[in-house]
């Protein structure tokens, strides 16, 4: 794949489109783990183009019983959960700080380019390493892996950081699971917690999202955030979506369906499945790049990662043609050389 091509995100179909030569309205992007049947966006009242943003009380208190937590719990609605992970690192001075590997890159990148000292970590190794850390920023589950940790796990960890002022970040982005957050212990000492709308509800455009911390932090990070930083239109959108229990209920339900079935169309097609979520699954596989190289030259978009070679491949959208396309792109004669080359005789 050209070096040109940009690795760090998924998504970037107008790149692709470039790179590969094919018009936009011709790719399957599979790339990012976005929810493809996402929460149907009503048209919005006028006002709320038309009026400077203020905060709603009504609309944090939906985001509390969305994620469990208390009702006296503090939260600020962030332009997604990407604004709080560039500015969390500006609120701290330089320190020690870790990050899961793999996992999404941002979190190491705008920590390391705050000053502070980034290690990578295995969930397996963070027990030797937390009494060296300042900050330990963790993903569950993981993006790209789709690890699980339990909640107590977590907050243990928190507890023993913030016996020295140090931060427990959880990025919860790909997370419907309520069993799974830490949200219920929004207000622990140490604990951040970042959720967003932009996955689970298929509402990436929108940019909205939710930091759950102790009130100072918060109050520090909504001045480095500046005013009126999530617009009118993203705040009726998320206060939509949220209330919509109905919805959320059913494409859960669908979600998981679609996960088991394209589970199983990536084993048939040689492709073992190493965790992921509803919403994508993650496949190591040696010639990661070359597997997403040949499905690009098909018009189809996934997230290859280098350092365990992998595929992140997310959900077609509800439709036969979709589902066709891809099952036929990893029967293609390319994709097969690489999956299950042949033996030398």
């Amino acid at each position: 794949m050209s070096r040109d091509w940009e690795r760090d995100h998924g998504g970037r179909r107008r790149a692709a489109s470039r790179l590969w030569r094919r018009p936009e309205a011709d790719w399957l992007d599979l790339s990012t783990g976005i929810n493809p049947n996402g929460w149907p966006v009503p048209p919005l009242p006028p006002e709320v183009w038309q009026r400077l943003p203020e905060p709603a009380p009504a609309l944090a208190e939906l985001a509390r019983q969305w994620v469990g937590a208390p009702s006296t719990a503090a939260c600020l609605a962030v332009p997604g959960s990407q604004a709080a992970i560039q500015q969390l690192p500006l609120l701290r001075a330089p320190g020690r700080v870790g990050v899961p590997v793999p996992g999404y890159g941002e979190h190491a990148l705008c920590w390391r380019r705050a000053g502070h000292q980034v290690r990578g970590l295995g969930s397996g190794q963070v027990e030797a390493a937390l009494d060296q850390l300042d900050v330990l920023v963790w993903i569950n589950p993981n993006n790209p892996s789709g690890e699980r940790l339990p909640p107590e796990r977590l907050l243990a960890w928190c507890r023993r950081l913030a016996d020295r002022g140090g931060w427990l970040v959880v990025d919860e982005a790909f997370l419907d699971e309520p069993a799974l957050s830490v949200g219920a212990d929004t207000g622990t000492p140490g604990l951040v917690v970042l959720r967003s709308l932009g996955k689970v509800f298929g509402l990436a455009g929108v940019r909205a999202g939710w930091v759950f911390a102790e009130a100072a932090l918060l109050e520090r990070l909504a001045r480095a955030l500046g005013p009126w930083s999530l617009s009118g239109p993203a705040q009726a959108v998320m206060a939509g979506a949220l209330a919509d229990h109905a919805w959320q209920h059913e494409n859960r339900t669908e979600r998981r369906r679609a996960a088991r079935r394209l589970a199983t169309l990536l084993e048939r097609a040689g492709l073992p499945v190493a965790g992921g979520t509803d919403l994508f699954l993650y496949c190591p596989h040696s010639r990661a790049m070359a597997l997403a190289e040949a499905l690009a030259r098909q018009g189809i978009l996934v997230r290859d990662f280098v350092d365990p070679p992998a595929l992140r491949i997310g959900l077609p959208p509800d439709e036969a043609a979709a589902w066709k396309r891809l099952e036929q792109a990893l029967a293609a004669p390319a994709v097969r050389e690489i999956i299950d080359p042949p033996r030398p005789d």
